[in-house]
């Protein structure tokens, strides 16, 4: 297998519910064809280097991904008759891919985002589950009384 990699330029004026079904379709097409995702990097909207169909910027993807050469032309054929797309290019990363390297650091990566979550969270909770008996306990100061009307201001008579 060989690794690419696939920046797409997908249409600014879109909104998130129209550019989804762009990546979804993506997301769905490499593994039909055998390949395996490594991750969508959306990198959000960006300002074009030149005009592309009338327009100065572009929301921008990276698309890592391995498969063959079959996919690539499936997934360019799939953005040429998408009207979403504006530009798109795919490179080679690797020639011949390590598949089971690739998602071992996948696996690793996922493990260790979930476990530097883990404790942020249980530390959370603690801070939220601390008693407060010290500061419950002592007594609260009284509410200072609202001051008086000066001679500057008027005073309000009732009517």
């Amino acid at each position: 297998m060989r690794r690419y990699e696939t920046i797409v330029i997908v249409d600014p004026d879109l909104g998130e519910e129209q550019r989804g079904p762009v990546f979804d379709k993506i997301r769905e097409l490499i593994p039909q064809k055998g390949g395996l995702l490594v991750e969508i990097d959306e990198w959000g909207g960006r300002k074009l280097a030149y005009e592309i169909k009338k327009k100065q910027r572009g929301y921008y993807a990276r698309v890592d991904f391995c498969g063959s050469g079959g996919l690539v032309s499936e997934m360019e054929r799939q953005f040429r008759i998408d009207d979403r797309v504006m530009k798109y290019m795919t490179i080679l990363l690797d020639e011949d891919a390590d598949m089971e390297g690739i998602q071992e650091a996948m696996m690793q990566a996922k493990a260790d985002a979930e476990s530097e979550a883990a404790p942020a969270a249980e530390e959370e909770a603690a801070a939220q589950a601390e008693p407060v008996a010290d500061e419950a306990s002592a007594t609260a100061p009284e509410p200072e009384p609202a001051p008086e009307a000066t001679e500057s201001e008027p005073q309000k008579e009732d009517l």
